[in-house]
């Protein structure tokens, strides 16, 4: 997948990543970036085409693909964490991680695969996180919901290869983003994390692990 040429659609890029995302596919040549928030007019990054989108609603999510029928590159950035736990936390707290962190991608992927299979395979990326293969107090909901996204990655991945759809898996550690803002411990810089992420897209990798945190958790998983 080449970034220079290409057609990006990012959700969730009013801040965050998905800021950093749209500024960067421009950077290295992206012909369009459609920039995505739930309210467009929070979106600042010159250059781009702004669109209003929730991806937990159905309506919006069928207008985006209306909106942008030309889309090569789709990148599943939006997210939320809640803090909610599993056995004790709020549960309308955990049903808005899973609507967003899994069921959201998920839209996105079904209505725009057969837009990126029109338009030549093109790819997907979705912003995931160790937190897939994790568990920590405090953030529960939050691997639940993205440990479910891996598995959808991984399963999206097997059914969109038939139409040359290449499906990319971003996992990282804490970031420094608005989402982690309350966290005081070592983070990423967002910059870096998408550099990575769209360096990976270009050379076909089916995951990218954003930091030494991230690569020694899937090591792990055997034990």
């Amino acid at each position: 997948m080449n970034i220079e040429g290409s057609i990006a659609l990012v959700t969730g890029a009013n801040r965050g990543l998905g800021r950093h995302f749209a500024v960067q596919l421009l950077e290295r040549g992206a012909a369009k970036v459609y920039a995505t928030a739930r309210d467009p007019q929070t979106i600042d990054v010159p250059g781009v085409t702004s669109l209003a989108l929730d991806i937990t609603d159905p309506d919006a999510v069928a207008a985006a693909v209306a909106a942008a029928p030309d889309v090569t590159l789709l990148i599943n950035n939006a997210g939320v964490t809640t803090g909610a736990d599993l056995v004790t936390g709020d549960l309308d707290a955990i049903r808005r991680e899973i609507d967003t962190n899994f069921y959201g991608p998920l839209a996105t992927i079904r209505a725009f695969a057969p837009v990126l299979a029109a338009n030549g395979g093109g790819a997907i990326l979705n912003v995931n996180s160790r937190m897939s293969w994790v568990s920590y107090p405090g953030a529960n909901a939050y691997g639940a919901a993205k440990a479910a996204a891996w598995s959808l990655t991984n399963g999206a991945r097997m059914e969109l290869a038939d139409q040359g759809t290449q499906v990319t898996g971003l996992y990282l550690s804490a970031t420094d983003t608005d989402m982690m803002a309350g966290w005081d411990i070592p983070k990423n810089d967002p910059a870096d994390v998408v550099r990575q992420a769209l360096d990976g897209i270009e050379a076909g990798a089916d995951e990218v692990l954003a930091d030494q945190d991230t690569i020694e958790a899937k090591a792990a998983l055997a034990g």
